[in-house]
């Protein structure tokens, strides 16, 4: 486990998108995580959708059935789920402007919870389905975040983790100048590998069904966030305002952006794609 030298709360995650919502939204869109290259000729927004498409290939959403969105950011992977397959959906953000984004554009199908899925207070067995994607980063005890999946999760649930990973043979200056830097201005408490992520599941008492290395296929998201990023700069004052100011707490991440895509080109970051089922 890649662990920054600066402690990360659940406070600092929650201030960290409350204060870049807006650059989030711009530089990365609705969705709020990568996209997903197939066949590698989808635009951005292709591919976030596709992300999504992946997701409901693993959890197989049927109409009537409740699921739970860890992680749910601004509600739009939630919301596609709902409307194509008939489901209803709980989102938790531990976010408060983006529960407030999220609810403002939900449908009556998903409910917005903002709150800390560490200490979420859903029900014993709420689900028949649990997914979080690119959030379990952010929690610290990713121990817990496993069994409260097991926990909310009904016999015969499935759960489907869409996770940035570092590379257990990552180098030492990759974890000295990529993979620490990108936990402590990610606000990242601490970064797995995929090894740890099939056991901590199993700890929890999932059975993992499979586990898939997709780096490459989303690896293009960064190139293209930089990208953005670097327009943004180039003509739009308020980006240059945040970033020269001492006052922005997390004008850090903005190197990340840059950190991220070097990282995925040397192989130290990975993207993994954890299915798993709790038992009958």
């Amino acid at each position: 486990m890649i662990v920054p030298r600066d402690p990360q709360s659940a406070a600092a995650v929650a201030d960290h998108y409350d204060e870049l919502d807006s650059f989030y939204r711009e530089i990365w869109g609705e969705h709020v995580h990568h996209g997903y290259w197939a066949t590698g000729r989808e635009t951005a927004a292709e591919a976030a959708e596709a992300l999504v498409g992946l997701l409901a290939g693993h959890i197989a959403p049927r109409p009537g059935q409740r699921l739970c969105d860890i992680g749910c950011g601004y509600g739009a992977t939630a919301m596609r789920l709902a409307e194509r397959y008939g489901c209803d959906v709980a989102g938790i953000t531990i976010s408060p402007v983006q529960a407030a984004r999220a609810r403002a554009g939900a449908s009556p199908a998903v409910e917005i919870v903002c709150g800390d899925w560490l200490k979420n207070g859903f029900p014993d067995a709420s689900f028949d389905r649990a997914y979080a994607i690119e959030s379990s980063e952010h929690m610290a005890d990713k121990t817990r975040f496993f069994r409260e999946a097991h926990r909310t999760l009904r016999a015969g649930g499935r759960l489907c983790v869409f996770a940035w990973l570092a590379h257990e043979g990552a180098r030492g200056w990759e974890i000295r100048h990529l993979l620490e830097p990108i936990c402590r201005e990610g606000r990242l408490p601490g970064l797995g590998t995929a090894a740890e992520y099939r056991e901590l599941a199993a700890e929890a008492g999932f059975r993992v069904a499979r586990f898939d290395d997709v780096s490459r296929r989303v690896r293009r998201t960064w190139t293209i966030c930089a990208r953005r990023l670097a327009a943004k700069i180039a003509t739009d004052p308020a980006y240059r305002r945040y970033l020269l100011d001492g006052r922005s707490r997390n004008r850090g991440f903005a190197l990340s952006l840059a950190r991220l895509a070097a990282a995925y080109r040397t192989g130290a970051m990975r993207y993994g794609v954890l299915v798993a089922d709790k038992p009958l």
